[in-house]
């Protein structure tokens, strides 16, 4: 989350500088298309790892309950001495 944080703030400074230029119905949409995707690319790569990093702890998550369900619990509670 945090190099979305980092490389996203200034994708967006990026894009409000450069939103006019881009948005000119006489520009070209391929080389607009590239060059958004040269400066996107850091924060999608921070999104990417900030999902990867979701899913994992999810399956982890989901796995140790699973673990937890197949054990057996005591019929009676311990006896303290």
């Amino acid at each position: 989350m945090g190099l979305t944080l980092v490389f996203g703030v200034p994708f967006i400074l990026w894009f409000a500088a450069n939103s006019a230029r881009l948005h000119n119905p006489e520009a070209d949409p391929l080389a607009a298309m590239l060059e958004m995707w040269l400066a996107v690319r850091w924060a999608v790569l921070g999104i990417a790892l900030f999902v990867l990093g979701w899913l994992w702890a999810l399956a982890t998550s989901l796995s140790l309950l699973a673990a937890a369900k197949k054990e057996e619990l005591p019929k009676a509670p311990p006896r303290l001495r």
